[in-house]
């Protein structure tokens, strides 16, 4: 129900996240109207040239999470759709720079501002070539990932590097160490031009990358602040184009650099960290960008709290749904493998009993799987004592979907395939155990 003199906020999230319920119930506690902007409520018609949006909002606050999908273009087509109608917050073409980390650090290094050196290139041949002058270890990553996925530290001198994972792009990144014995970065949360809170984030034991998703700790870091990295938390920000932000830093001999500006950047860790939600304050941002009034004391009082209820705006199901049901892999599947320097198409097993993926250790080589992210025990139903076993990060193609998983490698050589999917990838889809990759397919004629 609309208030008078209230401005309705629609918060545009596909997927249902703490992050988006918080801004929905901010926006409510400050005496505004939340619409949450999901499939079962939205529709955009266009009539006698007249574009009209349903449900109607004044403002949109974009939170499309575009890096885990496998068509980003879908998702930054419909912000953009958006965009044109109503004042958006984190619009579609500064999204696409901040998700595509290359393109970020490109807009950032030319307006002055420090980051890594890294190399982008087309061919295998020059990245390798160029890979030469990173020093024995470098950082290769996707260019449009998340949650630490899609990232690996490489021997510049022994791996050989493709500018292509899967069907992503990627690149090599100068890895910035400090000397510090706990592997650590600076998030630094941005929302206008205010900085809602800092954390650092240290590495979990056993990996070297820092995000809290898997598993890294987190420390307040705000009040340490220097003015250095404020200003440039804010420029980054600026620079890219966003409204809010996560601004990943890390400090470097030669002072600060710049690694991620992430324009839907979890506060999970921000809160448990310094206590303070940036939900109140996107809150603020989209009704005060439209002309609404907020009480700024209660933006604060609201901050101290991260409510991540069910909405009272979260939409209603259709009266009879349409049931979706996921896709089905069969008992056994044509896979693509992706490493750091190649891919494989092989016929994989399913295994509900399996909780993570495991490949051959044969693959693993013809891929350029690697480098070791951390060994896990496993134990086998024949063989009492548990077999440590090493862990990489791979991209797995089912279908049209791309997952990237850390798998372990182990020696399938006596066994009839040599990839088994575990639940880590198999919870996406049915299994339908009748239907395997080699059955006999009907002729073009039938």
């Amino acid at each position: 129900m609309t208030h008078e003199g209230s401005v309705t906020v629609g918060v545009l999230s596909l997927h249902t996240s703490k992050e988006t319920k918080a801004i929905l119930n901010a926006v409510e506690e400050l005496g505004h109207d939340p619409v949450w902007l999901r499939s079962e409520n939205t529709s955009v018609t266009i009539h006698d040239g007249v574009v009209t949006l349903d449900p109607d909002v004044d403002v949109v606050a974009n939170r499309l999470l575009l890096t885990g999908t496998e068509q980003p273009a879908e998702g930054l087509g419909l912000a953009s759709i958006f965009a044109h109608l109503r004042p958006t917050l984190n619009r579609p073409a500064a999204t696409m720079v901040a998700v595509h980390k290359f393109a970020t650090a490109t807009a950032l290094a030319n307006a002055g501002l420090p980051v890594p050196d890294a190399v982008l290139a087309l061919s295998a041949v020059t990245l390798n070539e160029e890979s030469t002058g990173f020093g024995p270890e470098a950082v290769y990553k996707t260019a449009i990932g998340t949650h630490g996925g899609g990232t690996w530290k490489v021997d510049t001198a022994s791996d050989d590097l493709n500018p292509t994972v899967g069907h992503r792009q990627a690149f090599l990144q100068s890895l910035v160490d400090n000397g510090d014995e706990d592997r650590s970065d600076l998030r630094v949360y941005v929302v206008g031009d205010e900085i809602v809170g800092a954390m650092h984030r240290y590495a979990p034991e056993g990996d070297w990358r820092t995000n809290v998703a898997l598993g890294g700790r987190v420390a307040d870091a705000t009040d340490e602040l220097t003015d250095e990295i404020r200003e440039l938390a804010l420029k980054a920000t600026d620079i890219v184009g966003l409204d809010y932000a996560g601004v990943d830093l890390v400090e470097g001999h030669d002072g600060p650099v710049v690694l991620e500006v992430n324009p839907t950047a979890g506060f999970r860790g921000l809160f448990k960290a310094t206590g303070r939600s940036a939900a109140p304050y996107i809150a603020q941002l989209a009704i005060e960008r439209v002309g609404g009034e907020v009480d700024a004391e209660r933006v604060h009082e609201l901050s101290a709290t991260l409510d991540d209820s069910t909405p009272t705006s979260r939409p209603r199901p259709p009266a009879v749904p349409a049931r979706e049901e996921p896709a089905i892999v069969g008992y056994t599947e044509e896979v693509l493998i992706s490493g750091t320097t190649g891919t494989e198409t092989v016929i994989a097993k399913a295994d509900t009993g399996a909780a993570r993926t495991s490949i051959d250790t044969r693959v693993a080589a013809a891929i350029g799987a690697g480098p070791i992210q951390a060994l896990t025990r496993v134990k086998s139903g024949s063989v009492k004592a548990a077999k440590s076993r090493p862990v990489v990060d791979v991209v797995i193609g089912v279908g049209g979907d791309r997952h990237t998983v850390s798998a372990s490698i182990e020696d399938r050589g006596h066994m009839d395939y040599p990839v088994l999917l575990g639940r880590d990838i198999l919870r996406n889809y049915q299994v339908d155990i009748r239907r395997t990759a080699e059955e006999e397919q009907p002729s073009s004629e039938e």
